[in-house]
């Protein structure tokens, strides 16, 4: 079986990309005229030379050489005003596709499954939406348009020189295939080179951002010397596939040079004995000659150097287009809006996993009454959060039902149902922004005056008051600039200024001080009062404040009841958990 031969450069790919220019078509009509006209001008400025030295300079005469100089002059000048706006809008149309590509994949990004982002690494996608942004955009500032004006210019120059003499143009001719040859053998290493480029700067991204995240851990664990060669080994391979450019580069170009080189000088030779032995070729188509060698050779040459430039962005878009080519979507195709829950939940007969034929949860079911606080409690792994997140929708269930209010969740629409349903995680994460936009999330109908009632109902006003700047006081980054316990508090009121249906805690005290601890208990009674509320339970203060407790193991839901009645069951999974768990956690405070 023949291997599939590898294009040099991708037309569907590119066919793909250059969609996105049609909100843009006067700009890039006017790009096209520009390329034109650039060509035009550097072809005519030989010719006119020549017109000036064959009639005015080797004939002496004065008539008609004052015009050639000032119809040289504003050739020059239109030639560099033209440049510049070329220039100019040539970067100006790829930044602008590259913010529309851009957009589209960051909203596809927003609405990908979590279980897309558990097995991807956020560096890779951040070199997505950034990096490979950037190359995109060279491929029509320094790439296409320089290309396509490289090849008219040639074009143009081609034909000028067939119409002045054809011997000269035989000449230069016979070294241009050689040239061809070799700056298509280039185009085809560099294209490898460049994948192996991209894919190291991805890996290099993606290992920086997760050790800078992870710091804490490295540092506890002495792991600097082992990460440091670790990165040294990435950042080798990276450098050797950017040397391999250079090297590349390093054999072709001079060749380039050398091949427009022995043609001026074949040129001159040919063209120089003919004029002396007053042949047909002329001082000036001699010296015209002279000029269009390099107008002919060096958009060759740059058209190698800017193919790089533009495989370099065809790259970057294939790997920016397979993300967009993702389909991992929650199927958002429910026709019900939700206004308000009563808060009514139903499990029934649940089966889900996060990796095939590995269930977590193995057929579970239970019924929450509106306006009841159930507690979940369980070993880990158990299937405790995997209850939470499939309630709101982050995965989709192998089999059963899940129902609020008697409404299967999927006939819901997605945004209606997740702004009813409001979650406190035990991770809390907090953007490096202010304490009062990390509680709204900058949402316009949520006021600052909303919030400082809503700070006050749960007892937290006066901690946040008392920071530097009150609800101004910025967090920075993942909220570094709070204790856990801080952070949690802001969470808890991050919940309940969106006055949710349905309240879902995971409720974690355990590495918070006293005084946090005594604030987040307040906030949890506040904040569950009057509302379905599911905790994750793991201080027994709650377990005994709820009106139900599921209790999980293995993905299964093996007892429920109250902890009263739990406990009479002496060979209960919910009294073992309670002895060896809980109340040794009680004797510890």
């Amino acid at each position: 079986m023949r291997m599939k031969k590898e294009r040099i450069f991708d037309f569907k790919l590119f066919k793909r990309l250059f969609k996105y220019i049609r909100p843009y078509k006067i700009v890039f009509v006017s790009l096209v005229l520009l390329v034109v006209l650039l060509a035009l001008f550097s072809a005519a400025t030989p010719k006119i030379t020549e017109f000036a030295i064959d009639n005015s300079i080797a004939t002496k005469e004065k008539g008609d050489f004052l015009f050639y100089i000032v119809l040289l002059l504003v050739v020059l000048l239109l030639q560099s005003v033209f440049q510049l706006l070329f220039i100019y809008y040539a970067s100006w149309l790829g930044q602008n596709l590259v913010m529309d590509v851009r957009t589209k994949l960051f909203d596809h990004l927003l609405k990908f499954k979590m279980k897309y982002f558990d097995n991807s690494s956020v560096g890779v996608l951040i070199t997505r939406a950034v990096t490979d942004m950037e190359r995109i955009a060279d491929i029509f500032g320094q790439g296409l348009f320089m290309i396509i004006r490289d090849l008219l210019t040639m074009a143009v120059v081609f034909s000028f020189m067939l119409y002045t003499n054809l011997k000269l143009s035989f000449i230069v001719f016979i070294m241009l295939p050689v040239l061809i040859y070799a700056t298509r053998i280039f185009q085809k290493y560099m294209k490898k080179a460049f994948e192996v480029v991209r894919t190291e700067v991805s890996n290099l991204n993606a290992f920086v951002q997760e050790r800078l995240t992870g710091m804490k851990i490295l540092q506890l664990f002495t792991r600097e010397d082992i990460e440091y060669e670790k990165f040294k080994a990435i950042n080798e391979r990276h450098k050797k596939g950017w040397l391999k450019t250079v090297w590349y580069n390093s054999f072709f170009f001079p060749i380039a040079d050398l091949a427009s080189s022995v043609t001026i000088g074949l040129v001159a030779w040919y063209g120089g004995l003919n004029v002396v032995l007053g042949g047909s070729v002329t001082q000036g188509v001699l010296i015209a000659f002279i000029m269009y060698v390099p107008m002919l050779f060096r958009p060759l040459r740059q058209i190698a150097d800017k193919f790089n430039t533009l495989q370099m962005g065809m790259v970057a878009a294939n790997r920016v287009f397979k993300v967009l080519d993702t389909t991992s979507q929650i199927d958002d195709n429910g026709t019900y809006v939700a206004h308000h829950f009563k808060g009514n939940i139903e499990f029934n007969k649940v089966r889900f996993s996060y990796v095939e034929h590995e269930e977590v949860l193995k057929g579970v079911s239970f019924k929450v009454n509106a306006g009841e606080t159930i507690a979940i409690v369980g070993a880990t792994g158990a299937g405790k959060s995997t209850i939470i997140n499939l309630l709101n929708r982050f995965y989709e269930i192998n089999h059963g039902t899940i129902s609020i209010d008697t409404i299967n969740i999927k006939e819901v629409t997605l945004a209606s149902l997740r702004s009813q349903i409001a979650v406190v995680l035990q991770d809390v994460f907090l953007f490096a922004d202010t304490i009062l936009n990390n509680i709204t999330l900058n949402d316009p109908d949520i006021s600052e005056a909303k919030v400082i009632e809503a700070a006050k109902a749960i007892g937290v006003h006066d901690f946040i008051n008392s920071l530097p700047g009150g609800y101004n006081y910025n967090v920075k980054e993942r909220g570094a600039m709070l204790s856990s316990g801080q952070r949690q508090l802001i969470s808890f009121l991050r919940a309940y200024v969106t006055n949710p249906s349905i309240l879902i805690l995971d409720e974690a005290t355990s590495s918070v001080d006293s005084y946090s601890e005594q604030l987040i208990q307040n906030a949890t009674d506040q904040i569950t009062k009057g509302r379905t509320s599911i905790i994750i339970a793991h201080r027994l203060a709650t377990v005994k404040k709820a009106d139900k407790i599921l209790v999980m193991d293995s993905g299964r839901l093996v007892e429920e009841g109250t902890h009263k009645e739990l406990l009479k069951n002496k060979d209960g999974y919910y009294k073992n958990l309670y002895e060896v768990q809980f109340l040794k956690k009680e004797e510890v405070y």
